[in-house]
């Protein structure tokens, strides 16, 4: 359940009650796991994948109704804001033009409350991050907008001069982004404290490349592959396959893996050790590209012309062995996985991923297929299997769509009952070591609640869970659970 999928009068989910009722009714169903999506500054398309720092915490998430009980605002103002027409959908433009004012009122009276800035200190003195992250936000807000590699080159480059002289300028727009992300600490400390105290673990998940236009790669430079004006020298994609012919053009900036091994991966430390403040457990998003990755010439225009390069995974994963981060990680590893890849998970022994929409065909060997658990803690396999991903179409939609053969295996899978619920409780019921269920296939939507997409540019990362669901996702959790 991705947070801005959380029910809320607001326009989107947040940190607040919806969030630890989520947490209540998991528990109370049996379940032991809340997993996220990303939970970073969205930018442009509002991918929580393509964010503005691998640090921060998304800002639309800042519960507003605990804004009001510390009386930084009121209910009236937060009702007469406009933040979308559709309890079913995210309305991001409206969040844009209308939340942020709002949250900049609420930074206006806190920073009334007596001692308040000292405590915005003291939570900077541990966010070693958060300095460069609000002077990115302030700068760019400065600019029009404007992505970092076309600012000046004094604050492109990050001159120091020219870095005093804006810091000066812009002091109350980042001392605004400092506030907002102090706010969300504290409720993200109360949320996680929740979990805790409920014995729900929080799986958090991690894009592994960072926007172009980010705080990272503006704050980071060294560690990415650009040029002397800032410019990308190769970018992020896959090469063309039975799918898409010309290939995937990500266009992220690549890591310049050699510079980072010789500075001891600390740009990845201080991601992990980040996500282990935030997190019990930590997906990492398309893997195979810690083993080898795929580099394509800046300006193509398509993936066809790119070439495999080798990464410097096991170095990190044994540098962050070393610093015994508590975080588990699991591994996307979904798609074909070479040799080295298979290598590199053995290694670390992180946990892949199944897929059982992916599952049903009569080849033997396919990765995603499972079987029945016989109860014995040695035969589970290092899996977490879910029915569908972000990226799937909800299981409901998905079998609509499944050819007869398809259905005729699945149908064999689930040893009878009724279809396709039937696929999650053989799945609960499965091997796995951890078993995810997308919310929306726990209700039985359809198309209509599918998170995202691939390959479209608009109405993604948009559904959200109306109020009314909250009680039939606790009792199909439970019904589930019913071992």
């Amino acid at each position: 359940m991705p947070v801005f999928s959380l029910p809320s009068r607001y326009g989107v989910g947040t940190f607040g009650r919806e969030a630890h009722r989520l947490i209540d009714d998991i528990a109370a169903a049996g379940g032991s796991i809340w997993a996220l999506l990303p939970t970073g500054v969205t930018g442009y398309g509002d991918s929580p994948y393509q964010s503005f720092s691998s640090f921060a915490l998304n800002h639309y998430f800042l519960d507003l109704e605990l804004l009001c009980e510390k009386g930084y605002l009121t209910q009236e103002e937060c009702a007469s804001c406009f933040m979308g027409g559709d309890e079913a959908r995210v309305d991001y433009g409206a969040l844009y033009e209308n939340r942020m004012p709002l949250l900049m009122t609420a930074y206006a009276r806190a920073l009334q409350t007596p001692g308040y800035e000292a405590q915005i200190e003291a939570f900077q003195s541990g966010a070693p991050w958060l300095e460069d992250y609000a002077l990115f936000m302030a700068i760019k807000a400065h600019m029009g907008g404007k992505p970092w590699y076309e600012w000046p080159d004094g604050l492109k480059n990050r001159d120091a001069d020219a870095l005093s002289e804006i810091a000066e300028a812009v002091s109350c727009e980042a001392g605004f982004h400092r506030f907002l992300q102090y706010e969300l600490s504290l409720q993200w400390a109360a949320l996680a404290g929740h979990a805790l105290e409920k014995g729900v673990l929080i799986m958090g998940d991690m894009p592994i490349y960072c926007a172009y236009d980010s705080a990272d790669c503006w704050a980071y430079r060294a560690n990415f592959l650009f040029d002397e004006s800032g410019r990308p020298t190769e970018v992020a994609g896959v090469p063309p396959d039975y799918f898409c012919e010309d290939g995937q053009l990500w266009g992220n900036p690549v890591y310049d893996w050699q510079f980072m091994k010789k500075d001891g991966f600390s740009f990845w430390m201080a991601r992990l050790k980040r996500a282990a403040e935030l997190y019990d457990i930590l997906r990492i998003d398309h893997f195979r590209g810690f083993a080898s990755y795929y580099a394509v010439p800046a300006g193509a225009e398509n993936a066809r012309v790119g070439e495999w390069r080798k990464a410097e995974g096991r170095r990190l994963f044994e540098k962050a062995e070393e610093e015994r981060l508590p975080l588990e990680i699991v591994a996307e590893d979904l798609g074909f996985n070479t040799r080295d890849v298979k290598l590199l998970l053995t290694k670390t022994g992180f946990a892949g991923m199944q897929i059982m929409e992916f599952a049903f065909d009569d080849d033997p060997r396919n990765p995603h297929k499972n079987r029945p658990w016989d109860g014995d803690p040695r035969s589970l396999r290092n899996k977490v299997a879910y029915t569908g991903t972000h990226d799937n179409p909800p299981l409901a939609a998905w079998w609509q769509d499944a050819d007869e053969k398809t259905r005729a295996i699945a149908a064999k899978y689930a040893l009878g009952g009724s279809m396709p619920g039937a696929i999650m409780d053989a799945l609960v019921r499965s091997d796995a070591r951890y078993v995810l269920l997308p919310a929306q296939d726990v209700l039985g939507l359809g198309e209509e609640a599918r998170i995202n997409s691939p390959g479209t540019a608009s109405g993604n990362w948009t559904w959200r869970m109306r109020a009314q669901e909250s009680a039939a996702l606790a009792r199909g959790m439970k019904k589930l659970f019913e071992v």
